[in-house]
């Protein structure tokens, strides 16, 4: 028989680890991040339910959602009995009572009149003329004018809803002009009045209601440092925000002054522009070379200098805010 050896006991220990052992540890960690990763995921979702999906909804028919009222300014072709003005109308303070508002008299359709046109110029330098870029008498008024300390305006023929029925005149702004015919005809009608400090519409009604092309003529005028008065052809007019962004000092028409030429009327629309100047503080009417229109300005003019302050349009402009 084999005897069998003999010798000191084996020590028991732990057994080497199993590679199969370590990858069951690794996914139970995984799995045991990933189960985390979840809770913490439907508990944001749970409270975000609970937090911020509860809160009230606007209904569809909450008055707060309707639209602004707003008031639509008749067109210029058509002459409205009576205008609703766009500056608010509030109840009057006590500073204007210590300071004068300020009112602009613009005179349009200048250079066709001259005799007519030299008169009212006399009557007071601070009258603005507009003056229209293709008119036989415009070299003369300007020389004129500038001689008077009176201010001038080009009067820039711009196409309106009517047309081609309604004429605008000769050189008018189309809509149909590619940008590179409407600012070469604008640059046209700038040299033709070269001394001018401002601009606003003949007609237009149609070609200030579309953005594209007031930024082209808008940014022409603001490389010149020139402002711009929009004559509120048009209830669509798109003038004033497209001068705010451009940041071009700018103003709009509040009263035509003679689109009935009756004096008792042109008096009534002078009272109305002196109503709106002691609300809002300024007030800006336009007028035409008509015989009616210069006497009752010869008339009202030294009235209303007691209750305003009458300045060239240059100095009631601002940039838009």
């Amino acid at each position: 028989m084999t005897k069998r050896k003999t010798g000191p006991p084996k020590k028991a220990g732990r057994r080497p680890p199993r590679k199969s052992s370590q990858k069951h540890q690794i996914i139970k960690v995984l799995a045991g991040t990933a189960i985390l990763i979840a809770l913490v995921i439907f508990a944001a979702a749970v409270a975000h339910y609970f937090v911020l999906g509860r809160q009230p909804r606007p209904l569809k028919n909450d008055n707060a959602f309707k639209a602004p009222t707003i008031f639509k300014v008749p067109a210029f072709e058509i002459y409205p009995k009576e205008e609703i003005p766009e500056k608010p109308i509030l109840k009057p303070k006590r500073p204007f009572r210590k300071k004068f508002p300020t009112v602009t008299i613009i005179i349009d359709d200048v250079g066709y009149h001259r005799k007519l046109e030299e008169k009212l110029i006399l009557l007071d330098n601070n009258l603005t003329f507009s003056i229209l870029p293709y008119a036989p008498h415009r070299k003369r008024i300007l020389r004129f004018a500038e001689k008077e300390g009176a201010e001038t305006m080009l009067h820039l023929p711009m196409e309106p809803d009517e047309y081609p029925r309604a004429d605008p005149g000769h050189g008018a702004l189309l809509s149909t002009m590619s940008p590179n015919e409407l600012i070469d005809q604008l640059e046209k009608h700038l040299a033709a009045v070269p001394s001018v400090k401002g601009v606003n519409n003949h007609m237009g009604s149609k070609m200030t209601a579309l953005s594209t092309q007031m930024y082209q003529i808008f940014s022409i005028l603001k490389k010149r440092n020139l402002y711009f008065i929009d004559s509120r052809t048009s209830a669509e007019s798109l003038c004033r925000p497209s001068a705010r962004l451009l940041m071009l000092p700018f103003a709009q028409r509040d009263v035509f002054l003679d689109h009935v030429q009756e004096p008792e009327f042109v008096r009534k629309q002078i009272q109305k522009l002196l109503r709106i100047a002691l609300i809002t503080g300024e007030g800006i009417g336009i007028g035409h070379p008509h015989r009616v229109t210069y006497q009752v300005l010869l008339d009202e003019l030294p009235k209303l200098r007691k209750k305003v302050k009458l300045v060239p349009a240059s100095e009631i402009v601002h940039i838009p805010g």
